[in-house]
């Protein structure tokens, strides 16, 4: 149950400030403070909860490493059940504390969910988005599962996962607003009709990409054993 509790309390963490820096702060620290946001939240949580869980807080992570035989089927199906309900949680609490502002319309700003097409960010397309999403999700897992590796070197695991998530988001906030995480994307979605109508992109397509991202291990491309 520890191991469950701390992938609930890290994506509850990862949802809560990432989310909670586009909303309570985007106008201030913008697209660069947003990346940051996300990112250091990661590592933050890699060195908190990665000796308990692993710090997947992640179903697209826990998916490629189920992929890769890096956890077991009942430890899978349970890490990704706490994620969902762990970014829920968050946004509902993200909405509570933004909702303390007169000055903020949940319907005109939003609790940062996902999204694409004319009305979203820089109007990218539905095959932009899935195209973003697969591939940043892939190298994201790819990633994780390298800097977890037997062979790598732990003590800078949450650091590189973390910089990646950065990275990722530099360049995909304008596409997407950056999933590469379905819970990411549930939580948020829950408070907005349109995200709710365009979830299953970022339910589906993340997912892809940490499938092959556990795949490429699993199947040896790039490490031996």
């Amino acid at each position: 149950m520890k191991k469950y509790l701390a992938e609930l309390i890290g994506t509850f963490t990862l949802v809560l400030f990432g989310c909670g820096a586009a909303v309570l702060a985007g106008n201030f620290v913008g697209q660069l403070g947003i990346a940051f946001a996300f990112g250091l939240t990661i590592v933050g949580m890699a060195y908190a909860i990665g000796p308990v869980s692993g710090c997947h807080i992640n179903p697209a992570v826990t998916i490629g490493a189920w992929f890769a035989k890096r956890i077991e089927t009942k430890d899978a199906l349970f890490y990704i059940v706490a994620q969902f309900i762990g970014a829920a949680i968050a946004s509902g609490v993200l909405y509570l504390i933004a909702s303390g502002s007169p000055s903020y319309d949940l319907a005109a700003i939003g609790l940062g969910q996902n999204g694409f097409g004319a009305n979203y960010n820089g109007g990218y397309t539905m095959t932009a988005a899935i195209i973003f999403e697969t591939i940043a999700t892939f190298i994201f897992v790819f990633v994780v599962l390298g800097a977890t590796h037997k062979n790598a070197n732990f003590k800078f695991a949450g650091l590189g996962i973390g910089l990646t998530l950065v990275f990722i988001h530099i360049v995909g906030i304008q596409i997407t607003g950056v999933s590469v995480n379905p819970a990411r994307s549930f939580g948020p979605a829950l408070f907005n009709m349109q995200a709710l109508s365009q979830l299953w992109l970022f339910l589906v397509f993340p997912t892809i990409g940490g499938i092959l991202a556990g795949l490429a291990y699993r199947f040896r491309l790039i490490y031996n054993d």
